[in-house]
């Protein structure tokens, strides 16, 4: 019989009220046992849905109260040394130190869950003893039997991709470190068997990484070991974000069931299938149901696509799936009200995949003629999508078809562009900057109501932002910053607030997603063909440069970063979206350069987030992503000084592709990596002007000074001083004021002793 299952569903809530609690709490407006009381109720909510939608298989423990990584780790009691954890079960104290940071103690390293915008916390191995400190998935399991009747399906991240994940040994010391974490897995696993669990999905979306012999044999020793251990355990070893290049090795390996991605996976695990068949005494987890895209799913393209899988795979071996947790898309769109019909009919957040899978379901166990009216409906819908003035403007597609064949170039190359800037600017050594936003308080929130509600005119709420630039402009000059910002108060969001301004844009009203801890993004939907309208950032930039002698930096998001923060259309490459975008930032960037800005920052956080996970797709990607970025910033004279801005990802692996954007200073976060990056400088040259963050902007505490100095003095060790720049990991706008204030006075000390120390370079 044909099954449903989803791996995994979003823990925010449709009102957010997961974030709402997680501050509360933070913020000790909440008490431990009422906040434990609030999750709970929360997470059986999304469980109560899930059953009462139909699905076959219900996945539990994927709830958290920050980060299943993080939760993994705490599980095996791996928490890092400077917490002062004495063992038993991991208090919420230490669980959210070790993710945000404590006074006494830097937060654990976070960076992005393969290639999507969510982050995890990095597990620390070094000094670590695991042990189990909880079975969460037992508790898990126990609570939506007790609760609701469920009979759950316990979800754990697998020990391979575990410890790929982590940090703090040498991959000499992989195989010890499996040998340590095996027998708690199978304590977990016997445990949950012995609970009268049937079925595990074990997360391992390393699988579709490159994976070498020597991992071919770890997978066999960690599922034979599961094998032998609890037999009577179905297993369902879950892929996830791509195809499996391993396939033969991963279907031969001794557990129930693979899920396999069908979606972004696609084309490889097809002709997989196709090419080596798949076991008859196994259940496919066929994952046909996107679990990161927004749009409806054709559910004639679904059905024919598993009909082709059915002439490999019994349809009773088949569990219809999402792709990967759905986690990474919106609660539901019942609430979302204001959109145009044709935009609104042709979403499905996580509620509405749910009703798909039933759906899809139901027509393999009884055929399709049963949901006859929904296809025909659901074709009806996606067609007059398709069909869209938004869709086809062919002015956006003309321009971008001419600019796929040229080869954007500055005019001078970067050496030179230095020198006439130098002679322009006159800085001194070690620029000193910030990344772009300051602290958006709670007046800064409510005038931004006030005004999008209309209960302010545009001209107060114009001169309510001018107050803030004055108010920063001062702070910043008293401080001794060199280059400024204006602060950005005018905007929610990097992304949303251009995406406001540009053509082929929609905003939802409720498409929140979580992004990091209680940090949720609503993405914006590129649904048609983007095109620039007019000037989106020009008149607080000038207004901020005509309030101070010293430069004021423009500040843009990129066309990669708004494209890969962005639900985005799937009719048409997403190169293709990338070109538009940087299209229209061109025509932004002229309107700042001819307003007399001469510093433009266009920031690209995003790149590698991006990055296809397949190697042999990668140098692609890069080369399209680079040109995007240079389309939107090669026309600026060479005394205009272009920055760019990254952080939070693994970049060791594109320092070539990042110095091929040819911007004049990059500024890139290495804190919360402990400098970990700076490596990656010295067995790579870098030749353009560069900023290594020297404080981590995600954690209250205030850095010291000497902190920074040893952060500054590492990297000098690897980069030229003469092209050297000081600056925090990324923007201010969740910090509070005063802890703002005191951290960048402590950098600008910090970057006077290194002026000092290292002055003969002037």
């Amino acid at each position: 019989m044909v099954r449903s299952s989803v791996l995994g569903y979003p823990r925010i809530g449709a009102d957010r009220e997961w974030k709402k609690a997680l501050e509360a709490f933070w913020a000790g407006k909440l008490e431990e046992s009422e906040f434990q009381l609030q999750l709970q109720e929360i997470r059986l909510n999304h469980l109560r849905k899930q059953q009462e939608k139909g699905i076959d298989l219900i996945p539990v423990n994927d709830f958290s109260y920050y980060d299943h990584i993080l939760d993994t780790a705490a599980m095996f009691g791996i928490i890092p040394q400077r917490f002062a954890f004495e063992g038993g079960a991991v208090p919420l104290s230490v669980y959210y130190g070790v993710a945000r940071g404590t006074k006494e103690a830097a937060a654990s390293e976070m960076t992005k869950w393969f290639n999507t915008n969510y982050h995890y916390i990095v597990p620390e191995l070094s000094g670590a003893t695991p042990v189990i400190t909880e079975n969460k998935p037992l508790a898990a399991y126990r609570e939506a039997k007790e609760k609701l009747g469920i009979q759950g399906k316990p979800v754990i991240v697998g020990p391979f991709t575990f410890l790929k994940l982590s940090k703090g040994y040498s991959a000499a010391d992989f195989d010890a470190w499996l040998n340590k974490l095996l027998p708690l897995y199978v304590q977990i696993l016997q445990e949950l068997a012995a609970e009268g669990v049937e079925w595990v999905q074990i997360d391992e979306p390393m699988l579709v990484t490159k994976l070498s012999d020597a991992d071919i044999e770890r997978l066999k020793t960690i599922y034979e070991t599961f094998a032998n251990s609890v037999p009577n355990l179905n297993i369902v070893l879950q892929t996830y974000f791509e195809s499996v290049d391993r396939y033969a090795d991963i279907i031969s390996l001794p557990v129930k069931g693979i899920g396999l991605d069908f979606v972004h996976g696609l084309n490889g695990n097809l002709q997989s299938l196709k090419a080596f068949g798949f076991p008859a005494d196994k259940v496919l987890g066929a994952g046909v149901i996107d679990g990161r895209g927004i749009w409806k799913a054709s559910l004639r393209e679904k059905l024919a696509l598993l009909e082709e899988i059915t002439q490999h795979v019994s349809a009773d071996q088949l569990l219809i799936q999402s792709s990967c947790s759905l986690l990474h898309v919106p609660v539901t769109t019942a609430r979302e009200t204001k959109l145009t019909p044709e935009l609104q009919e042709a979403l499905a957040y996580a509620d509405e995949k749910l009703d798909e899978l039933a759906l899809i379901t139901k027509a393999m166990s009884s055929g399709s003629a049963g949901i006859a009216a929904e296809m025909d409906k659901c074709n009806r819908t996606l067609l007059a999508l398709q069909q869209s003035a938004a869709r086809n403007r062919s002015d956006v597609q003309a321009a971008v078809a001419e600019l796929r064949v040229q080869q954007p170039e500055r005019s001078r190359p970067f050496a030179e562009r230095h020198a006439a800037q130098q002679a322009k600017w006159q800085l001194p050594l070690f620029p000193t900057t910030t990344i772009g936003s300051f602290p958006q308080s709670a007046e800064v929130r409510k005038a931004r109501q006030l005004w999008r509600k209309g209960e302010w005119s545009h001209d107060r709420y114009a001169a309510f932002i001018r107050e803030q630039i004055d108010l920063w402009i001062k702070l910043q000059e008293e401080i001794g910053l060199d280059v400024l910002v204006h602060g950005e108060f005018e905007r929610t969001d990097m992304v949303e607030f251009f995406g406001e301004k540009l053509a082929g844009f929609a905003f939802t009203q409720n498409g929140w997603v979580q992004s990091y801890g209680s940090r949720c993004v609503k993405p914006p939907v590129i649904y048609g063909d983007v095109a620039f309208t007019g000037e989106m950032t020009v008149e607080e930039t000038k207004y901020a440069q005509s309030r101070t002698s010293r430069p004021v930096k423009g500040m843009l998001t990129g066309p990669i970063t708004i494209m890969n923060w962005s639900f985005v259309r799937d009719d048409v490459p997403r190169e293709q979206i990338a070109y538009q975008l940087a299209y229209a930032l061109r025509q932004e960037v002229e309107a700042l350069e001819q307003a007399g800005i001469g510093m433009i920052q266009v920031d690209e956080p995003a790149v590698r987030e991006g990055l296809p996970l397949k190697e042999d797709e990668q140098a692609g990607y890069l080369a399209w992503a680079v040109k995007a970025f240079r389309i939107a910033t090669c026309t600026v004279q060479e005394t205009t000084q272009i920055h760019t801005h990254m952080c939070y990802c693994e970049f060791h692996d594109m320092i070539d592709s990042i110095e091929a954007m040819d911007a004049d200073v990059i500024s890139i976060e290495t804190s919360r990596s402990h400098g970990e990056l700076i490596h990656s400088f010295e067995l790579n040259t870098y030749k353009l002007g560069i900023g290594l963050g020297v404080y981590d902007i995600h954690s209250p505490r205030v850095p010291g000074v000497e902190e920074m100095t040893n952060m500054i003095e590492r990297a000098l060790r690897v980069l030229d001083p003469k092209l050297f720049w000081i600056n925090p990991d990324c923007g201010l706008k969740t910090r509070g004021l005063g802890e703002t204030v005191a951290s960048l006075r402590n950098m600008v000390e910090a970057t006077h002793m290194a002026r000092a120390k290292h002055a003969a370079y002037v």
